[in-house]
């Protein structure tokens, strides 16, 4: 037994100058449940502006806050930058935040309940059940959103209603377990397929808000991580 238990946050980052400080200053204020304790494991992936500079003034103003910088040194993705985190985590619990604010951390209570609670190993948070807000953006998005979902739900035999979010909270041994390979968005459909497949897997979904971003604030995903992401159901759907 854990003399205290830690949530590891994996926050990639890549030209979030606008949103890295926010972000990372919303998270210092949770407060968890059952006193769990937070680090903050920010990927800045190789970004072009003041990311790193924003960071660091955070880390400089904040010398309380359990936090540590990691640096791609050439762009390498999304995917890639979670997978620095990961290996990197030290909490029992493991949760990615976008550096963005199109989630809320104060939500994190909602999503760790489940497993602290004894029900669940891995929660993900949908968009689509509910929550505090959500903000009206694209209809094709969402509808790509689903159909991906659905599609992966086919392979994986769950019932999920978002595969696509961000919000995915792990029991850290489990997610450090698994052969991550996808470098960009693709690791939201092969995390799925390969947690599906763990033997006895408890699997939990929890409505949560979300807050999106238009293009011209800074979204980056686009229609060709969506065919990446539908290679990627197939190809670890059908792997063993």
């Amino acid at each position: 037994m854990y003399l205290f238990q830690k949530l590891s946050v994996v926050i990639p980052a890549y030209n979030e100058e606008k949103t890295i400080k926010s972000v990372l200053t919303k998270l210092s204020t949770v407060e968890l449940i059952e006193n769990i304790q937070m680090e903050l494991l920010v990927v800045n992936d190789c970004s072009k502006d003041n990311t790193e500079k924003e960071v660091d003034s955070f880390i400089k103003e904040n010398p309380s806050v359990d936090i540590k910088y990691f640096k791609h040194e050439v762009n390498k993705g999304k995917g890639a930058a979670l997978h620095t985190g990961i290996k990197n985590a030290t909490g029992q619990y493991l949760i990615v935040q976008d550096a963005d604010l199109e989630y809320d951390p104060q939500e994190f209570n909602i999503l760790i309940k489940p497993i602290t609670d004894g029900h669940a190993d891995i929660v993900y948070g949908s968009r689509f059940m509910g929550g505090n807000a959500h903000r009206i953006l694209f209809f094709w998005h969402t509808i790509g959103n689903k159909l991906l979902t659905f599609l992966s739900n086919m392979f994986s035999n769950l019932n999920l209603t978002d595969m696509e979010t961000c919000y995915k909270l792990f029991r850290t041994d489990l997610i450090q377990s698994l052969a991550l390979k996808e470098k960009r968005f693709g690791f939201e459909p092969e995390v799925t397929a390969k947690i599906s497949k763990i033997k006895g897997i408890r699997i939990y979904e929890v409505g949560v808000s979300y807050y999106g971003r238009t293009y011209e604030e800074g979204k980056k995903i686009n229609w060709k991580d969506g065919f990446r992401a539908l290679y990627c159901i197939v190809k670890y759907g059908l792997m063993d």
